[in-house]
């Protein structure tokens, strides 16, 4: 392997490097493709060569700190010196692993609230510098991450916040992320304050919009501790099209969908699905027009086919978005295609019809995309958002299901249209008509713009 030099870090990154040493608790959104990592990692190593900082602390998804951050830190000469070590395994594992003298600690964000228990049973926090990769994951004031991290915001002197998409359900998602960095000092001491202050709720408290002028006020709040960059400003990309592909849904699918949408209820000549509340019913009609439901544990008995690694089962109620996707990939005439779906049953019947076609499960399958050796590569959104290069392999994504959540969205989207990619991409997403994909179509379009409100505000302060 060839390392890389650090003569080939970009200007850019530099003023990200800088960044992240002038400002001990900061957060960095930086689109996808910037080269969050490589500039962390260099702002990271001139703080250990400086003795300012001890001892590391990385969070990152699984997947990411696994193979991601160890990968970025052997690819680089000027890396190479920094002793680290993945907390990863059984219990016992990890906990002998914290013993380790190496600088740099990787873990995955699910083990960050076992980490904090373990080190308060031993009285000890050894990490002065705590880095949160897609601190998405701490957005919630709920969680019991971010809890875990508010406990030792005091013995922690500098945290970097990283993130592509810091707000990808709106506003409301800054105040945890923020309240790690400032204790409250810019969005409030609470939620509730911040709540209170720029947002205005139904009459049920559950959904809540910014007051009038609230956005601008709350992007000048932020933007010192704040340093945003975008993909577009800084690289040279081919240009990326959108294409949906209509499907109208054949006049028996139409009823049955249509009835589950006014009833919650579908009774199926397989079986009977229920849908008792919106997010249950949102997640049955996504299913649907996927083509297979899942059916209740007592209707087990009347289906042929279990799905594998899964006790639930599941009925095919169509195949037209099946139908749909060969004519796609007829019509590529042989360029490789990514596959985004979001539902176990989806793949079992995508693989099944494409054969061909491989799931994206290990390194070597992100390497074989990228050598061209996979014509269909099969993916979900929540575990391949993050970390992975597939834009040597191909330009062509397709949705065979749409998602809500706009992180997973952009993040996906992202691993194709990136540095790197010399071809136009193109965005597939397969919607049917008069269903509710076409709402959530909407809806990621509603969240982006909030989105993009917030990063080009902060973007001004540095024009």
């Amino acid at each position: 392997m060839t390392r890389r030099k650090l003569g080939e870090v970009h200007k850019y990154q530099w003023r990200m490097i800088e960044w992240i040493m002038d400002n001990p608790k900061c957060a960095l959104w930086a689109g996808v493709g910037l080269g969050k990592t490589v500039t962390t990692l260099t702002a990271l190593q001139t703080l250990l060569d400086r003795k300012i900082s001890k001892k590391i602390l990385i969070i990152a998804p699984l997947r990411v700190a696994k193979f991601v951050w160890p990968a970025e830190i052997n690819n680089w000469t000027h890396l190479k010196d920094l002793r680290h070590v993945v907390l990863h395994g059984s219990k016992k594992t990890r906990e002998e692993l914290l013993g380790s003298s190496y600088e740099i600690h990787i873990i995955n964000k699910e083990m960050v609230s076992w980490l904090v228990d373990e080190m308060s049973a031993r009285r000890h926090w050894p990490y002065d510098t705590v880095v949160i990769d897609e601190s998405t994951c701490v957005k919630s004031s709920k969680s019991k991450r971010y809890k875990s991290l508010r406990m030792v915001y005091a013995k922690t002197k500098r945290m970097i916040q990283l993130s592509a998409t810091p707000a990808p359900n709106g506003l409301l998602d800054l105040w945890a992320q923020m309240h790690l960095i400032d204790q409250g000092k810019r969005l409030g001491r609470t939620m509730t304050a911040y709540k209170n202050q720029y947002f205005i709720g139904d009459y049920m408290g559950y959904n809540f919009v910014p007051k009038e002028g609230a956005p601008a006020h709350i992007y000048k709040q932020v933007a010192d501790k704040c340093l945003t960059l975008t993909s577009e400003d800084y690289l040279e990309l081919p240009k990326r099209t959108h294409n949906t592909i209509n499907i109208e849904m054949d006049k028996k699918m139409g009823e049955k969908y249509h009835e589950l949408e006014r009833e919650f209820v579908l009774e199926l000549e397989d079986g009977l699905i229920t849908a008792s509340q919106a997010a249950v019913l949102s997640g049955k009609l996504l299913q649907f027009c996927g083509g297979a439901v899942y059916i209740p544990e007592e209707c087990k008995t009347v289906m042929s086919l279990d799905l594998i690694g899964d006790s639930k089962t599941w009925v095919e109620v169509s195949t037209q978005k099946l139908d749909a996707l060969r004519d796609l990939i007829s019509e590529m005439a042989g360029q490789p295609l990514l596959v985004a779906y979001n539902y176990k049953h989806e793949l079992v019947r995508l693989t099944r019809e494409f054969p061909s076609g491989r799931c994206l499960n290990s390194q070597k399958d992100e390497e074989d995309w990228n050598k061209g050796k996979i014509p269909i590569l099969f993916v979900h959104p929540q575990s391949c958002g993050h970390g992975l290069n597939l834009q040597y392999g191909g330009s062509n994504l397709v949705w065979f299901g749409t998602t809500w959540n706009l992180e997973l969205y952009e993040q996906l989207i992202g691993r194709l249209d990136r540095q790197g990619q010399s071809n136009p991409v193109f965005i597939h997403h397969m919607i049917l008509n008069n269903t509710i994909e076409e709402r959530v179509m909407l809806r990621l379009k509603d969240k982006s713009i909030t989105q993009d409100e917030l990063l080009n505000a902060m973007k001004e302060k540095y024009k």
